[in-house]
């Protein structure tokens, strides 16, 4: 790798005010805004609007579409062959 043309790569904690959920990794995102951790260090902070945490998918409200109605609906325009 060269030197020099790359970001800072370091731990940042990304932070979902939604669902109150907060997790350390490791990003080239960086913030102005700080947070002390569970280990007592503090880490630049990034909000983020949607996580594992308070998406639908992962947390099981996700509404499913009515497919069967629109197939029934399909062969009787078109009739079934």
């Amino acid at each position: 790798m060269k030197q020099g043309i790359h970001p800072a790569y370091g731990p940042v904690v990304f932070r979902d005010r939604a669902a109150d959920f907060a997790f350390l990794t490791r990003s080239t995102m960086t913030s102005q805004k700080t947070i002390e951790w569970e280990d007592g260090n503090t880490y630049p902070v990034i909000n983020v609007e949607t996580s594992s945490a308070s998406h639908p998918f992962y947390t099981g409200t996700a509404r499913v579409l009515d497919t069967a109605g629109r197939v029934e609906r399909f062969e009787r325009r078109y009739g079934k062959r």
